[in-house]
């Protein structure tokens, strides 16, 4: 097979940025046993063996099957062991029964990622444009899997009674609490939306379009420990005023009254994360809560949530690889406020937009074309990217969605609020 010549120029960039997410996906896996890779802790959560074999499942089936001739299966069960939700792909095992597979083990799995590793190398110098995408969709799609693989191991590890850190405690500085939110004032009118064309993006994220705004202001951070402790503080969990008719429900039937991962420690609150049960730093952005949770806060502060296009609108020139994200395998969490507007890094932000499709969009053909769309029902959107997030992995444009009741990922709040139509 002769190289294409477009494809042979771009190969080197994405040979490159394939090692470099591949080893951090491991990199990740490295602290923990056989046993913490293995089980599961929720539903909504997969083990971590499990996310290492499915990422390497989408390399071997979209591009070495698809793509290389004569490539042969690493192992044939492994389909439909780490199949996700591709109906096109056929049977899956289910996904709530993901942490009975004790076997393959860990140390077969890392050899898995070694042979696929090693295939697409062998071959990536001779694969056509087409593949080439799929690299670049699979890298992206495995940076996704990394910030489940952080989440879904920290509640792993909050179900265990001994709280183990992942990662060994850093010494904490005492950071002063910012001051009172700032608003950004937006007149409103007729403004544009949604991925331009330039570079990658998931189908979700466009077609580029038009939106009406009528005139509002958003909050230039997002809300904090200590600000939540206040509502907390204030009977917020109690009072049925603040929530939605399901959000209330929930709360009374599953006893919330704080944040997912907070207790109560006399007269302050400690929080469980990568590093173990720390106090909660009131100057820290607060996260793990939910959109029922951030609804009935910004009633309780007299506001409400931004959509996602005011969001976009004000987060416009903002830099994509700025803010706390994830660098390397160590404890992320969300930092405080270093000071003026701040859309991106720290917690993914709940707004008041459900999760459905743009005008004009239609997923694509086939397998991969499963990825977004058939998602959007339910679902709120998130923006903003979070600690958790791999750095080079997000756009101001890039769509987030989970269900109102889930706070296991890095979730926070922004506030907005209606300004007068003059």
């Amino acid at each position: 097979m002769q190289p294409d010549r477009q494809s042979s120029q771009r190969a080197p960039g994405t040979a490159s940025r394939f090692e470099a997410v591949r080893a951090l996906t491991e990199a990740l896996a490295t602290p923990l046993s056989d046993a913490d890779a293995t089980v599961q802790s929720m539903p909504d959560a997969s083990p971590a063996k499990w996310h290492l074999a499915h990422t390497t499942w989408f390399f071997e089936t979209f591009v070495l099957r698809d793509h290389v001739p004569g490539y042969t299966l690493f192992d044939e069960r492994y389909p439909f062991l780490f199949n996700s939700y591709y109906e096109a792909e056929g049977a899956r095992h289910a996904r709530h029964r993901r942490g009975m597979v004790t076997r393959p083990t860990l140390a077969e799995v890392l050899d898995y990622r070694r042979a696929v590793n090693e295939a697409v190398a062998g071959a990536i110098d001779t694969l056509p444009p087409a593949a080439l995408e799929l690299i670049e969709l699979g890298c992206h799609h495995e940076q996704q899997h990394q910030e489940l693989f952080v989440t879904d191991i920290l509640h792993l590890f909050s179900e265990n009674p001994c709280e183990p850190a992942i990662h060994t405690p850093e010494r904490k500085q005492p950071v002063a609490m910012p001051g009172p939110i700032g608003w950004i004032e937006h007149d409103g009118g007729i403004q544009e939306i949604g991925h331009d064309g330039a570079g990658f993006a998931f189908d979700c994220e466009g077609p580029r379009h038009r939106v009406l705004l009528s005139p509002h202001a958003i909050a230039d951070r997002t809300v904090t420990n200590g600000e939540w402790a206040a509502f907390i503080a204030d009977g917020g969990y109690a009072d049925a005023r603040h929530w939605l008719a399901d959000g209330w429900a929930w709360v009374k039937a599953e006893g919330i009254g704080a944040p997912l991962y907070w207790e109560k420690a006399g007269d302050g609150w400690t929080r469980f994360g990568l590093d173990g049960r720390r106090p909660v730093d009131p100057a820290a952005p607060v996260t793990h809560v939910s959109f029922y949770e951030a609804d009935a806060y910004a009633s309780w502060a007299g506001a409400r949530l931004p959509t996602e296009a005011e969001w976009e609108v004000a987060a416009a020139t903002a830099d994509p690889a700025s803010g706390n994200q994830m660098d390397a395998a160590t404890a992320v969490e969300p930092r405080p406020s270093s000071g003026g507007p701040a859309f991106i890094g720290d917690v993914w932000e709940w707004t008041g937009s459900a999760y459905r499709p743009y005008p004009g969009f239609r997923a694509a053909e086939g397998a991969v074309g499963e990825y977004n769309g058939k998602f959007m029902s339910g679902q709120f959107v998130l923006r903003g990217g979070s600690c958790a997030t791999p750095r080079g992995h997000l756009r101001t444009s890039y769509r987030n969605f989970f269900y109102p009741h889930q706070r296991w990922q890095f979730t926070g709040v922004r506030l907005a609020k209606d300004l007068p139509i003059c």
